[in-house]
């Protein structure tokens, strides 16, 4: 560890005691939101006042990317500080998301358990979508305090018969732990919101697909959202027939298919943000109570991006930018009023969150990492080694969910979907073609780029693969086969 550590010996016994200005850490997870859902960052409807807040006194992120755009995969990311490709987790159907959960020795240096081991409280509260191979165990080693409250349903019934929503439940819980914290202990508080994910089993337009809490009943009644921004049906038909066909698609026709359907779902779903903003705000509040929020930095970020009915998708899991960007905001009350309020372009990747969270808390940081600390840039460094490019994948088990990986450069995006015969290749220029509609992966002009984002693309694939990930899948394949054949 970077600490200068002092080891007092009483005794047999033997303590480390820790500088005692080390930063309590909260973090905030949303679920399926995207860069630009926040008033902040110039929705022209959504009302965020906290998280504009965070903003205004922190850093935001303008360039905030996943590198898996879905749910289970993002959130083992975030745990390890790895790609889906380096820490092995990609979930899928038919019960082979436990053919590859997370490892023992990834748990081990997953950021909690570092954390918590270095003498911070930890606590966690909410959407807990991973799989470990050591099975519960591993929460209870990452967390003093733990309590998954998912959705289906959103609403859960309370011991006196009233119902309330999972992120007021998350928000209770939150003040609760914030309330019985010990002023000399650092502490780690993981809120892991649901919001705003879809009721994918109920279909019902408004509080059926998108329930929101209690709290923003009416918001936005008035209002008529917006079409989306790619909503020309050219930018749908130009895409090849298995994206066409994927569950992007499917899932267009339960949200946003017709405008009257679009128009009501619009609405829920902007409820259930500022449902969300109001939560973290009754959290900060007892921050603010309890004396802690002068030394409590906040990160607050997405698990992936979210198609709100562009190119015709509903969902995530695709390469597209609308998919793969997310919001990220890091509040840190220490910092001088000068960096303060700023928005900064570097590429900052959820996999980064992973490392900051140590290096706030004075840690070293594993080497196995393959994101790097964002303090930084928050701190205004100027950084001519930063990355211009990172690598993003989806390899899910899902046969409507297309797999691939590829680069996401400053200029070019490049994808390459796998399992197609032949691969199916995606290239992008951004900055001449920002909503990448046309494809270069066939144009002779961009075959030498195209070669470059394809070898740059394998390289990274090369270096994020672990052995050990390789083995446990193949031992795991190995077991399955072997119970197959005592079933027959």
């Amino acid at each position: 560890m970077k600490h200068i550590l002092t080891l007092l010996l009483l005794g047999s016994a033997s303590c480390w005691i820790y500088p005692a200005d080390r930063p309590n850490i909260l973090f905030i997870l949303a679920d399926d939101m995207r860069n630009d859902s926040m008033g902040c960052a110039g929705h022209p409807i959504l009302q965020t006042p906290v998280l504009d807040s965070l903003a205004e006194q922190g850093v935001r992120f303008e360039n905030g990317f996943v590198t898996t755009s879905i749910c289970m995969a993002s959130r083992a990311c975030i745990f390890t500080g790895m790609t889906e490709t380096g820490h092995g987790y990609t979930g899928g159907q038919g019960g082979s998301s436990m053919a590859n959960p997370l490892l023992v020795e990834d748990v081990d240096t997953s950021f909690p358990t570092l954390l918590r081991g270095a003498g911070y409280r930890t606590g966690f509260y909410g959407k807990q979508h991973v799989k470990f191979q050591e099975g519960n165990e591993a929460m209870d080693r990452m967390f003093d305090s733990h309590e998954v409250i998912h959705r289906n349903p959103y609403f859960k019934k309370q011991p006196d018969g009233s119902l309330r929503h999972t992120a007021e439940l998350i928000g209770d819980r939150s003040v609760d732990f914030i309330d019985s914290q010990d002023r000399d202990t650092p502490f780690l508080l993981y809120m892991s919101f649901n919001i705003g994910h879809a009721e994918d089993g109920d279909k019902r337009p408004g509080i059926g697909h998108f329930p929101w809490p209690k709290a923003v009943d009416g918001m936005y009644e008035d209002i008529q959202p917006d079409d989306p921004r790619l909503a020309d049906p050219k930018y749908f038909d130009v895409l090849p027939t298995f994206m066409q066909e994927s569950m992007n698609r499917e899932r267009w026709y339960w949200r946003w298919d017709t405008p009257e359907k679009y128009t009501i779902n619009m609405r829920a779903y902007l409820r259930m943000l500022s449902g969300m903003d109001r939560v973290i705000g009754r959290v900060r509040t007892e921050l603010e109570k309890q004396g802690l929020a002068d030394n409590t930095v906040i990160i607050f970020t997405a698990d992936n991006g979210y198609y709100l009915g562009d190119r015709g998708f509903a969902g995530k899991w695709s390469h597209f930018e609308q998919s793969l960007r997310v919001p990220m905001i890091i509040y840190d009350p220490r910092l001088p009023a000068s960096k303060r309020n700023r928005v900064v372009d570097p590429m900052a990747l959820n996999i980064d969150l992973t490392a900051t969270m140590l290096d706030l808390a004075d840690l070293d940081i594993p080497s196995k990492y393959q994101g790097r600390s964002l303090l930084p840039v928050v701190e205004g460094h100027m950084l001519p080694d930063w990355r211009t490019a990172f690598y993003c994948e989806h390899h899910m088990n899902n046969p409507t969910i297309p797999k691939w990986r590829g680069v996401r450069g400053e200029r070019f995006t490049y994808a390459r979907y796998y399992e197609q015969d032949p691969p199916y290749e995606f290239l992008y220029d951004l900055e001449n073609d920002p909503d990448q509609f046309s494809n270069l992966a066939d144009n002779p002009e961009y075959a030498m780029i195209l070669r470059q984002m394809r070898e740059m693309t394998d390289t990274f694939h090369r270096a994020y693969t672990r052995p050990q990930v390789i083995a446990y899948k193949e031992q795991l394949k190995r077991e399955m086969e072997e119970k197959a054949t005592r079933q027959r």
